[in-house]
């Protein structure tokens, strides 16, 4: 049996994820993508069952590092924190948020093709998806928090989808308007911090929390 030759993987990748930053995956052109790669669409088509299965492939690293971070955070046991930590966990500080915006912008062009170029795909609701991903994530250490009494208990689910996706929208943007300078970043870091402090711990009329427990 011949051995795949995975050797034109790269070219292949590296050609269809221009093709789908540009025209997005609905009007992206396998032909282009092909010609691109300098491969024949018979190659391609013993790799990939087609076009949708070509973008998860692109997008396949990202997607499992997402995947990989938002279960990392969510399997620390709440119960076994202290009620410090536990209102720590809600804060987002300048490096927090930093790690955040470094991390997506390492994968800059894969982020932006699951937010705003996967119309036609399994990811075309990646936006909602992801958040609700976050939301399960984080849900325990919201319930832990109210089962102690240091957490409003009119805060559930629904509101921390809410909060949640507010709060993504600012991270969202520049990716969205494919901006990547040092300049947006320090934006968008600056405007999601304010965005989420103000209204977990800064206003009196939103504040999750309530005071530490002396």
């Amino acid at each position: 049996m011949a051995v795949p030759d995975h050797s034109i993987d790269p070219r292949i990748f590296e050609s269809a994820r221009k093709e789908f930053l540009e025209n997005g995956f609905e009007k992206a052109s396998l032909k282009a993508i092909c010609e691109g790669a300098g491969v024949t669409t018979g190659a391609l088509y013993k790799r990939y069952k087609g076009k949708e299965d070509l973008f998860c492939a692109v997008v396949e690293q990202t997607v499992k590092d997402l995947s990989e971070v938002a279960h990392s955070r969510g399997d620390r046991d709440p119960a076994a924190m202290s009620d410090a930590e536990l209102i720590k966990a809600w804060d987002m500080d300048g490096p927090d948020m930093m790690w955040w915006m470094r991390f997506l912008y390492d994968r800059h062009d894969d982020f932006v093709l699951l937010l705003s170029r996967s119309d036609g795909t399994r990811y075309a609701n990646f936006q909602h998806d992801w958040v609700e991903v976050l939301t399960k994530a984080t849900s325990a250490f919201l319930a832990e928090a109210q089962r102690r009494g240091i957490c409003r208990t009119d805060v559930g689910p629904e509101e921390l989808h809410i909060l949640l996706s507010a709060f993504w929208t600012t991270i969202y943007e520049p990716f969205i308007h494919r901006s990547n300078s040092t300049a947006a970043l320090s934006a968008s870091c600056s405007t999601g911090i304010r965005r989420w402090n103000f209204t977990w711990r800064s206003s009196p009329q939103r504040r999750a929390f309530l005071p530490t427990k002396s």
